[in-house]
C-alpha cells in the first residue's frame, strides 16, 4: 500500500555554492549598502566621529546576537567538522567585539554604559535569534528537534541568515581598501577597513558560505527556498542597519536628497537600445517582419501591401546588418585618425561624430529602400514591446522616480529606434506611461507599416539637439535644473557630456576608445563619488555637478544608478 505521506525529493544539483548564488541574485541590496551615505562618508574619511561612535555602539548589540546565533547553530550541527567550523566563526566574532573596544581607545571616546539598540538593530537581532531558535516556517518548536536531520536543517537556516552579513562586510572591506591613497596619509577609519579587508576576515566569510553549502546538501528544493528567503531578509536588514545610522553632515548620495521640488527640476534622460533593453530594437522589428511575412512571393491578398517573402526578408536583413557593422567600424576608425589629445576636446569629438551622423542617416535610407519594414502590424509591434526584456532594475528605477512625490522630475528617452510605438509599449507594460519618448516613427496604412520612417532622432547630432531643445523648454520657469543622461554607446557621447551627470552603463569598447581619444575620462561611479565626498562642503549642493567637465561615470548595473540618484528609501 502506498504511503499517504508526501515523499521528500532531493533538491536539484547545486552547481555553485548557494551563498554565492544568493549574493549575485540580491545585488540590489548590497549595492544600496555600498552607496549608503554612511559607507560613502566612511570611505571618504570624513564620516562624523559621533556617527561612527553611534555605529560602533549599535554594532556591539548586533555582534553579541551574532555570536549567540553561532552558538545555537553549533549546538544543532550534527557533523563534527561543522561544529568546529562554527565554533571558529564564533571566536572570530568575539575577537571583533574586542576590536571594537580598541576603536574606542584609539579615538579616545567612551561607549555609553547603557546604550539602547535602535529600531533597525532590534529588528535585525530579533530576526537572527528567532531564526536560530527555530522560529521559522516548517521547523518544529524549540526543544522538539528529535532527529539529527532536523537539527542540521535548523543550523543551515541559521547560517543562511548570517552568511549575507559576513559576505557584505568582506565585500565592503575590499572595496574600501582598494580606494585608500597612501599619499593622503593615514585614513581616519583605516583600522576598520583593514579588519574587514584582511585575509582572516575574507577567509571567515568564505568559511561561512562553505558551511552553509555543507549543511544544505541534504535539503529539499523547498527547504533551500526557505534559506533564500532568510538570506534576502538578512540582506535587507543589513541595509536598514546602515541607513539607520544618523548622519549630521551632508553627503553626495543620494543625488536627490538635497532636491527641493519647488526650486529644482531633476531631468532624467536615457538611451533605449542596450541601455534599457537586453536586445537591440532594430533586430526585434526585423524579426517581426520576417516572422509575419508570407512564405513565398505568390498568393498575397490584393488589398494588402506587397511584401517580400520571409526567406527574402531574412537574406536582405542579414546583408543590411553586415553592411551596417562594417561601415560603422570604418566610421569609428575614421574618428580615431586625428591626433589623440590629453585635454578634453568637445568640439573635436562633435566634429568626428558629424561624420558618424551622416553614416547613420544613409544606413536608415538603405533600410527604408529595402522594404524590410513594410507591412508590420501595429498590434504585433505592441505585443513585442510588451514582451521586451528590459535590463534588470531599469523599470524599477524609473517607476520610483515617477512615483516619488518629493521629486520634481521628468523623464525623457532619446532613441534611434525606428518605431516609437515599440518603446511606448515596453514602458507602458511596466506602468511607465509618463515617460516622454523621442524616437523615429513608422507610418501606417490600415494598421500596417508602409516601410517609411518619420525621421526624428537618427544620429548623435540629432540626439544632442533633442537634448538641448528639451532642456531649454524646461528652463522657462526659472527652476534650477539638474540633468542626468544614461547611455551605452558612441551615439550617446555628446548627450552624456552635455548633461550635468553622464552615466555610462555597459562595456562598449568603441564608446571608450572614441571618448578617450578626445580626452574624455571614464571614472567608475563609486570611486568617483568618494572623491566628490572628500571635496564636499556644507555649502555645496547638487549644483556641484556641471556638464562639459569631460568626466563620465561608469556603472555595471541599474542598481548603482538607483542607489546613486534615488537612494535606498525609494
Amino acid at each position: 500500500m502506498a504511503s499517504s505521506a508526501t515523499p521528500k525529493l532531493p533538491a536539484p544539483p547545486i552547481e555553485e555554492g548557494i551563498g554565492r548564488r544568493f549574493w549575485i541574485k540580491f545585488r540590489k541590496e548590497w549595492t544600496h549598502a555600498l552607496y549608503s551615505p554612511f559607507v560613502v562618508s566612511l570611505a571618504a574619511g570624513n564620516l562624523n566621529l559621533d556617527t561612527f561612535r553611534n555605529y560602533i555602539a549599535q554594532d556591539v548589540h548586533f555582534l553579541r546576537a551574532f555570536a549567540k546565533a553561532y552558538e545555537m547553530a553549533e549546538e544543532c550541527a550534527d557533523d563534527d567538522d561543522a561544529k568546529v567550523g562554527i565554533y571558529e566563526l564564533r571566536k572570530n566574532v568575539l575577537q571583533e567585539l574586542k576590536m571594537h573596544d580598541s576603536f574606542v581607545h584609539e579615538w579616545g571616546f567612551d561607549l555609553p554604559k547603557e546604550s539602547t539598540p535602535n529600531a533597525a538593530t532590534v529588528k535585525y537581532t530579533d530576526f537572527l535569534l528567532a531564526t536560530a531558535s527555530g522560529k521559522v516556517e516548517g521547523v518544529k518548536a524549540p526543544g522538539k528537534l528529535a532527529t539529527p536531520f532536523e537539527k542540521t536543517k535548523l543550523a543551515a537556516y541559521t547560517l543562511g541568515a548570517m552568511t549575507p552579513c559576513m559576505r557584505l562586510y568582506a565585500f565592503l572591506g575590499k572595496e574600501l581598501q582598494a580606494l585608500l591613497d597612501p599619499s593622503e596619509g593615514i585614513h581616519p577609519y583605516q583600522k576598520w577597513i583593514d579588519n574587514y579587508s584582511s585575509d582572516v576576515f575574507q577567509a571567515a566569510a568564505l568559511q561561512t558560505e562553505d558551511l552553509l553549502d555543507k549543511l544544505s546538501v541534504s535539503l529539499t528544493g523547498e527547504e533551500l527556498d526557505v534559506i533564500e528567503k532568510l538570506y534576502h531578509q538578512a540582506m535587507k536588514l543589513e541595509l536598514q542597519f546602515f541607513l539607520a545610522q544618523p548622519l549630521a553632515q551632508k553627503c553626495v548620495v543620494p543625488l536627490s536628497k538635497e532636491h527641493n521640488p519647488a526650486e529644482h527640476c531633476l531631468m532624467l534622460f536615457s538611451d533605449f537600445d542596450l541601455t534599457c533593453t537586453v536586445l537591440d530594437s532594430s533586430a526585434i522589428l526585423a524579426e517581426i517582419a520576417i516572422i509575419t511575412a508570407p512564405k513565398s512571393d505568390q498568393n498575397q491578398p490584393g488589398n494588402q501591401l506587397v511584401r517580400m517573402s520571409s526567406v527574402g526578408l531574412r537574406s536582405t536583413w542579414e546583408e543590411l546588418s553586415k553592411q551596417y557593422t562594417e561601415e560603422y567600424e570604418q566610421c569609428i576608425e575614421s574618428a580615431l585618425q586625428s591626433n589623440k589629445g590629453e585635454i578634453f576636446n568637445y568640439e573635436g569629438l562633435r566634429g568626428a561624430l558629424e561624420h558618424l551622423s551622416d553614416f547613420e542617416k544613409k544606413a536608415n535610407l538603405r533600410v527604408i529602400d529595402s522594404g524590410v519594414l513594410k507591412g508590420l502590424n501595429s498590434e504585433d509591434i505592441k505585443r513585442a514591446g510588451e514582451r521586451l526584456i528590459l535590463q534588470d532594475g531599469c523599470t524599477n528605477f524609473f517607476l520610483n522616480a515617477v512615483k516619488n512625490e518629493n521629486l520634481n522630475t521628468n523623464i525623457h528617452v532619446l532613441s534611434y529606434c525606428w518605431c516609437g510605438d515599440l518603446i511606448r509599449s515596453a514602458f507602458a507594460s511596466g506602468g511607465l506611461d509618463p515617460v516622454n519618448i523621442h524616437a523615429n516613427e513608422f507610418t501606417y496604412e490600415d494598421s500596417l507599416s508602409t516601410g517609411e520612417i518619420i525621421k526624428k532622432v537618427e544620429s548623435p547630432i540629432d540626439k544632442v539637439q533633442a537634448f538641448t531643445n528639451i532642456k531649454q523648454s524646461c528652463c522657462s520657469d526659472q527652476k534650477k535644473i539638474l540633468t542626468v543622461y544614461i547611455g551605452d554607446s558612441v551615439g550617446d557621447l555628446l548627450c552624456l557630456l552635455e548633461a550635468d551627470v553622464g552615466i555610462v552603463i555597459g562595456s562598449s569598447t568603441s564608446l571608450r576608445r572614441v571618448g578617450s581619444h578626445f580626452g574624455v575620462s571614464f571614472v567608475p561611479l563609486f570611486p568617483g563619488l568618494i572623491e566628490k565626498q572628500k571635496q564636499f562642503t556644507e555649502e555645496e549642493s547638487s549644483s556641484g555637478w556641471k556638464g562639459l567637465s569631460g568626466i563620465l561615470y561608469t556603472v555595471s548595473s541599474w542598481a548603482e544608478i538607483h542607489a546613486f540618484i534615488l537612494g535606498s528609501h525609494s
